[in-house]
């Protein structure tokens, strides 16, 4: 058992099974590394963090997580540059947004030093399994969830917070089609839609399906009151092309404060696009799409960074997207992939060599 200088235990792996990975056909999230990390909080504190070899972890029936959901998770990716070298992208954002759904899940914040150090200590050791294969890189899954025990509908009194990894290959490939959702909502006014809590998804799963055997890819929710106003994209934020305004929701306790939303904004701003945040409502969208304004629309997020739209469904209508040879899509992709690979110059400072 080794310890860093941050006091984290490091026990490593007798044998890496990282020779029976086919690094050209990865499935995203579906293949881990060796080790992970593991901290527990009991007694009213964090303990030592450890990273361990990958393997499943025993908990009681009785474990609070089963019974009232308090768990929540970030989604984050490294990615290796023609020299070999680690980098993150913007990691320090997934720390505070973390802390964020912590506190309002009711789970204690998770210290910056226990979150960036044994982060990067987690990279280097597993730093081999980063796929070079352009579109391909290593995510990172960090997540907290109750573990103490009790059926009471308190919080719990213990957590437990690990950190795992997972190279992956693209996580969206050809057209994406949408359903503009009006029965069902993702997150409501005073609700836990700005966190990244496991409910949020799960309660996506049943709207998500039904939309699929309609012959859509995901679908487009609408606020909870009046089903007008767009607000994301399946599990990403989404970004609305007219003519040549660039139209994003602005956040809210319904929606996520998404880090890929964040960089695109800024480099719209550095790339003299003009951007709106503000509503908009599907009606605008909608006329948008018959009258020829309606450029582009994309989600963005980490997994798949921008996924363009080609078409969106709304009452019994399906209204195909222009395909452009210069999308804003394909525009801000490159850019913040480029930052991501260290293939160009980052004047935003995001990226952090590992």
């Amino acid at each position: 058992m080794e310890t860093t200088a941050t006091a984290i235990k490091i026990e490593k792996i007798k044998t890496s099974k990282i020779s029976q990975v086919d690094f050209d056909n990865l499935a995203f999230g579906s293949v881990f590394t060796d080790h992970m990390l593991v901290c527990d909080y009991k007694n009213g504190a964090w303990q030592t963090p450890e990273i361990m070899p990958y393997q499943a972890i025993s908990l009681e029936p009785s474990a609070k997580i089963f019974h009232y959901g308090q768990s929540i998770f970030e989604g984050m990716k490294a990615y290796k540059d023609d020299h070999g070298d680690a980098f993150l992208f913007r990691p320090s954002d997934n720390h505070r947004r973390l802390n964020i759904s912590a506190n309002r899940m009711c789970i204690p914040e998770i210290p910056k030093a226990y979150f960036m150090d044994g982060l990067k200590e987690l990279i280097n050791l597993d730093k081999d399994w980063i796929p070079q294969k352009d579109g391909s890189s290593l995510y990172i899954r960090p997540f907290i969830f109750a573990s103490g025990k009790g059926f009471h509908a308190s919080p719990a009194d213990e957590y437990k917070f690990l950190i795992c990894l997972a190279p992956s290959g693209a996580y969206f490939s050809g057209k994406v089609k949408v359903l503009i959702e009006e029965t069902y909502s993702r997150s409501a006014n005073g609700g836990v839609g700005f966190a990244k809590t496991g409910g949020n998804y799960a309660g996506q799963f049943f709207p998500t399906q039904l939309a699929v055997k309609e012959g859509y890819n995901q679908v487009i929710w609408t606020d909870d009151n009046t089903h007008e106003n767009i607000e994301e994209a399946g599990a990403m934020n989404i970004f609305i092309r007219i003519n040549d305004t660039l139209i994003t929701a602005p956040t809210s306790d319904r929606i996520l404060d998404g880090i890929t939303r964040k960089s695109i904004l800024e480099i719209a701003q550095a790339e003299g696009i003009r951007t709106e945040v503000r509503k908009i409502t599907v009606p605008e969208v909608v006329e948008a799409a018959k009258n020829g304004s309606l450029k582009e629309m994309f989600g963005a997020g980490t997994a798949a960074v921008v996924s363009p739209i080609a078409a969106f469904g709304y009452r019994g209508t399906d209204y195909d997207l222009p395909e452009l040879t210069d999308s804003y899509a394909s525009r801000f992709k490159k850019i913040i992939t480029d930052i991501q690979y260290n293939r160009s110059e980052d004047p935003f400072g995001w990226r952090q060599k590992v």
